[in-house]
């Protein structure tokens, strides 16, 4: 098994992309602890890992928190002796323009986006540390790399900084063995884009961005985490690993 060993913490791990991957890398031999403010819905991906005989635990994690993730990486450790690699996956949307968008609006966007990865990634290098060195996953977008008139300013902007986070992170701990490095989905099916996906004219719009002529699958996005999550990527840190379809290559 690709983690057999690991422990590893999934912020937004009650649905989505979260929730996929936290099945995934139980199913791959890691031990999961899974964090959301969605209590009921975590509950019920923790119950499922153990039903299909993993190991998993799901802790509330608001991610705008400082305590909040001081509080979920010490329960991995407490519960599971020591943390490996944490999945910075949580995050929200939304549509607008410039000057549509309220500062309440932008801010609560880049503090749950951006601020979020810094507090997780702040929270967990000392465990990562403790372990001899670890990997720590972002949850970036393509809208990270490119932007697009079809989505708001703020979702883009703090896309754009888990990205340049990611590498000033990984450029600073590299030689304590923990590697940092960002995932760039496009669309995906999701909760977070049902809304969106339910609109024909913006439906045909974003498909008509993407090479490849639909929406991704989570679990398409969840084997590359996986991937720069083990030690397969163990020379990479720094790194982008686009999942888009093609969408940033044209």
């Amino acid at each position: 098994m690709r983690l057999a060993g690991k422990v590893a913490l999934i912020s937004g791990g009650a649905r989505g992309m979260g929730a996929v991957e936290a099945r995934l890398f139980a199913t791959e031999g890691a031990r999961v602890v899974l964090g959301d403010i969605l209590d009921a819905e975590g509950r019920q991906i923790e119950s499922e890992i153990r039903a299909a005989g993993g190991e998993a635990l799901y802790v509330h994690l608001d991610v705008t928190s400082e305590a909040d993730w001081e509080r979920a990486v010490s329960a991995a450790v407490s519960r599971f002796g020591k943390l490996d690699v944490l999945v910075n996956n949580a995050g929200i949307g939304g549509p607008g323009r410039v000057e549509d968008t309220t500062l309440e609006a932008w801010n609560r966007v880049m503090t749950v986006n951006s601020t979020g990865v810094f507090l997780g990634t702040k929270a967990a290098i000392p465990a990562l540390r403790a372990a001899g060195g670890g990997s720590i996953v972002n949850i970036s977008s393509q809208l990270g790399l490119v932007g697009v008139e079809l989505t708001s300013p703020q979702y883009q902007a703090s896309k754009g900084a888990v990205r340049l986070l990611t590498k000033a992170t990984a450029i600073q701990y590299a030689k304590e063995k923990i590697r940092v490095n960002s995932v760039h989905p496009g669309p995906i099916v999701t909760p977070m884009t049902q809304a969106r996906r339910a609109d024909p004219d913006i439906y045909a719009k974003m498909v008509s961005r993407i090479p490849l002529g639909r929406y991704g699958e989570a679990e398409e996005v969840a084997y590359g985490v996986l991937y720069l999550a083990s030690d397969e990527s163990s020379f990479v840190t720094g790194s982008e690993l686009v999942i888009d379809g093609g969408w940033t290559a044209q």
